[in-house]
Parts: structure tokens; C-alpha cells; sequence
């Protein structure tokens, strides 16, 4: 069983930053990837980015490169997401997942644990 805790999110305005934060804590750790989702208002949940601990790569959607960074630390069970230059569009609420199986990084389905999200507001 993993435990995973987001926290972070907020009102910013249009341009602004925010830095996301997921500690996950249980005998599994934090499996062999963890990765962001977003459900916006109306929304099916997408995924925002991921990072896979054993290959040490980073994945993102299109509509985040270059403006998200994800990033971690394997023995501490965490991960972090810094959001720059965030957009009204990039409103949300942001979940943590850990993947402790095999599966499409990009993929809800893919996730074993969730996190309770935090929501993220953004203001034009």
C-alpha cells in the first residue's frame, strides 16, 4: 500500500509559477515510476508528466513542454512538478500517481495509487 500526499497548489494569476510536491510513503514506496494528471472543469483526467525511476527519463504532454519541469528523488519517495508561465488553461486539480506495475506512463489506467489532488487556479 503507498500513501501519496500532494501539496502546492493555489490562486496565481496568468504568468505566474507554482511548485507541486508528492510525498509517498508505504512499504511499497513509491513503485517504479510516479507521474502528474490533471482534471480540469468537465474534463476527462490527462496526464502532465512523468518520470520513470529505473530508465531515469522524463515525459510530458504537448500542452506543458517547456514551461514544466518534474523531478525527484527515488529515496525519499518524492516528486515534484514546477509550473512556469501557467496559463488559465492550466486550471485544474493535479494529481500524483504511482505506477508499481507495467503500463503506459501517459495512461490513468497504467496507476495503481492516487493522491487526493490539490487544486491549481489560474487567473487571466
Amino acid at each position: 500500500q503507498v500513501q501519496l500526499v500532494e501539496s502546492g497548489g493555489g490562486l496565481v494569476q496568468a504568468g505566474d509559477s507554482l511548485r507541486l510536491s508528492c510525498a509517498a510513503a508505504g512499504r511499497s514506496g513509491s513503485g517504479n515510476a510516479m507521474a502528474w494528471f490533471r482534471q480540469g472543469p468537465g474534463k476527462e483526467r490527462e496526464f502532465v508528466a512523468g518520470i520513470s525511476w529505473f530508465v531515469g527519463n522524463s515525459y510530458y504532454a504537448e500542452s506543458v513542454k517547456d514551461r514544466f519541469t518534474i523531478s525527484g528523488d527515488n529515496s525519499k519517495n518524492a516528486v515534484f512538478l514546477q509550473m512556469n508561465s501557467l496559463k488559465s488553461e492550466d486550471t485544474a486539480v493535479y494529481y500524483c500517481a504511482a505506477r508499481v506495475g507495467l503500463g503506459d506512463m501517459k495512461s490513468p489506467s497504467a496507476f495503481t495509487y492516487w493522491g487526493q489532488g490539490t487544486q491549481v487556479t489560474v487567473s487571466s
